[in-house]
């Protein structure tokens, strides 16, 4: 496989930088932050998104969507970790998409796949339960009730949740807390009666949703896939959402390294400019190899989502390990080169350290990952 984007996605990626460059660049995201912003993000931007196809890149064109693969998605969600645009893509357009396309019956695919696809639709999935990714461990109920199900209990840190259309809840149809098996998938709109919504302002400047649920009503069509048997649906839509994580991160990870390169380029010390030290060379030369190494890591992830689904898993893990190193060792190392202002607000390069920090956590951390990938290999 060759690890190079074609000339269509590189075309896609030139367009989304330029776009985003004009619409979203980070002083947008210090805009929304100051001003408390109630969505957390622009909407006339997401719009303007789902115009360009992007909230429909991953979708077939039966649904209104370009059908333009996973790598095309990636490329452009690299792109927006390079500025930290905020917007639902991730939530929406990965996951959520990910889950009615892989899960959903035809008439879910049919009533809901067009108005994601024409961005008028946005989903979160509420999946977390405790501040750690443990997937399985859930502890809320999903029962059977005289006309369809009740669902009951929390849900914490759901990435654009306060402000989603709908959400995907997953919850305990059976078994005990930890068990794979037993996991339900619900399609629950988010002002259904019984649902509360607490909005929660994330490090990084982005919304997330604490989801209390009493004895929500959820009808027998609002199940995604097969009651009591969601984990092996789950599993592939967070593998899906772990390799776009890897992209953004790789996307703020460049970011950052090029904006340390142009400092160090600029900033005058004793005389010399501060990138002509040999000690801040050899940082600066190791990032840019852990940054092309990455980059294979992800673009190979993001075409086994497409092209070798059986290798997904591993590679998923592999990439958000991989990613969440990368990002955490290039930013901390841009505030460091920075000096004393790279600890300040006034310049950008804190927004990255602080998105990074987030997206680490994001559906597992590094050793979550590692684990994971060591267990998949037989160890």
């Amino acid at each position: 496989m060759a690890l190079v984007l074609n000339e269509e996605q590189r075309l896609l990626r030139d367009t989304a930088r330029e776009f985003l460059d004009q619409r979203a660049p980070v002083a947008a995201l210090r805009k929304l932050r100051d001003s408390r912003d109630a969505t957390g993000y622009d909407p006339a931007l997401w719009r303007d998104m789902a115009e360009l196809g992007w909230a429909s890149i991953i979708l077939p064109e039966q649904y209104g969507g370009l059908e333009f693969g996973f790598t095309g998605l990636g490329v452009v969600l690299e792109e927006c970790g390079r500025s930290l645009s905020a917007s639902p893509l991730f939530a929406t357009a990965v996951v959520g998409a990910s889950a009615i396309l892989l899960g959903g019956s035809e008439a879910q695919k049919a009533a809901l796949l067009p108005s994601l696809a024409a961005g008028d639709t946005t989903l979160a999935l509420a999946l977390e339960e405790t501040h750690h990714h443990r997937p399985h461990h859930i502890a809320a109920t999903l029962e059977r009730g005289d006309n369809g199900y009740r669902l009951n209990g929390h849900k914490c840190f759901v990435a654009d949740g306060h402000s989603a259309d709908h959400l995907l809840v997953v919850a305990r149809s059976s078994g005990d807390t930890g068990d794979r098996d037993g996991l339900s998938l619900a399609l629950v709109a988010r002002d259904a009666p019984g649902v509360r919504c607490q909005r929660t302002i994330m490090a990084d400047s982005r919304n997330a949703a604490n989801l209390r649920f009493e004895d929500v009503a959820i009808a027998e069509d609002a199940i995604i896939g097969e009651a009591g048997a969601a984990w092996p649906l789950l599993e592939q839509v967070l593998d899906r959402g772990r390799v776009a994580l890897a992209a953004e991160m790789l996307g703020l990870s460049r970011e950052a390294f090029e904006r340390t390169v142009a400092y160090l380029k600029e900033r005058v010390q004793f005389g010399v400019h501060i990138g002509s030290f040999q000690a801040l060379q050899h940082r600066a030369a190791q990032l840019q190899a852990d940054i092309e190494l990455c980059h294979s890591v992800v673009l190979q992830a993001l075409s086994s989502v497409d092209d070798n689904p059986q290798q997904l898993p591993l590679l998923a893990s592999l990439a958000k390990a991989r990613l969440n190193e990368l990002a955490k060792r290039v930013t901390n190392e841009a505030v460091q080169m920075h000096g004393g202002i790279g600890v300040t607000d006034e310049l950008e390069i804190g927004f990255f350290l602080k998105r990074a920090r987030v997206a680490m956590q994001l559906l597992g951390d590094t050793g979550y990952h590692k684990d994971r990938y060591a267990s998949l290999c037989g160890y």
